[in-house]
């Protein structure tokens, strides 16, 4: 635990990213928009309560998963990260964020993890510092496995081409959705703009060369947003 009480458990930074998961930027940034002081310690999946990051240790509550981090952290400390939103935009933007993270970070993890190209420049230096003689088993692993999530799913059972039609498809309505305003609710920031920046980031990243990315970098809005929330959130981080 951090000096602070509060400790976010991360990924790394990685592929061009402040962190390699869009789910722990999303929390980061909704950390900072609660103005709270934080630890951050890199860690592995296996290593957290469900499997999966991010997770919080706030004076020794743990609580896992974003959208349950980002509840506690509104109710314990008293802030509210839709402030100035109206019944009907907490609810777009919770329709928004199901879009981002039901629909387009599948895509984005299918063409990060299953494309042969982007998995061996990306995930699968994750194990480098593995003794040499485990690495290929352990890739072939975790590629099998993040093959197996995306057949469940359904967004993989069907060809890149396709994909990459569905992903694209999810970035073209979250430009429409964005609009010419500064952020997807309005002049201010929302938690929801946590939730896309995270996602949108991850998917526009220059280290990876993917038809999704090719998307947002058509749509002029898109690449701005990021690189205002990149520059707000992030300012130490060199992006692009």
């Amino acid at each position: 635990m951090s000096s602070t009480g509060l400790t976010l458990y991360a990924s790394r930074a990685g592929f061009g990213l402040p962190d390699t998961s869009p789910f722990v930027l999303k929390t980061e940034v909704q950390l900072k928009m609660a103005g709270l002081a934080y630890g951050c310690v890199s860690t592995i999946p296996p290593q957290a309560p469900n499997g999966k990051l991010p997770f919080i240790d706030d004076h020794g509550e743990v609580v896992g998963d974003s959208t349950f981090i980002r509840a506690h952290i509104e109710r314990r400390y008293g802030v509210d990260l839709d402030a100035g939103l109206d019944a009907r935009q907490r609810a777009q933007a919770w329709a928004i964020e199901r879009l981002l993270e039901d629909h387009l970070y599948f895509a984005m993890v299918w063409f990060r993890w299953i494309d042969p190209d982007s998995f061996a420049k990306g995930p699968a230096h994750f194990v480098d510092d593995a003794p040499e003689a485990q690495r290929a088993p352990l890739r072939r692993d975790m590629q099998a496995r993040k093959f197996a999530e995306l057949h469940a799913q359904g967004l993989g059972r069907h060809a890149p081409g396709k994909i990459a039609e569905l992903g694209t498809r999810s970035i073209d309505a979250l430009a429409e959705l964005l609009g010419n305003r500064p952020y997807f609710m309005g002049a201010s920031a929302s938690a929801v703009d946590a939730t896309a920046f995270g996602m949108l980031a991850c998917t526009a990243t220059p280290f990876f060369d993917t038809p999704l990315r090719r998307a947002v970098e058509a749509q002029p809005n898109l690449v701005a947003y990021v690189a205002r929330m990149m520059q707000r959130f992030y300012p130490e981080h060199a992006w692009g």
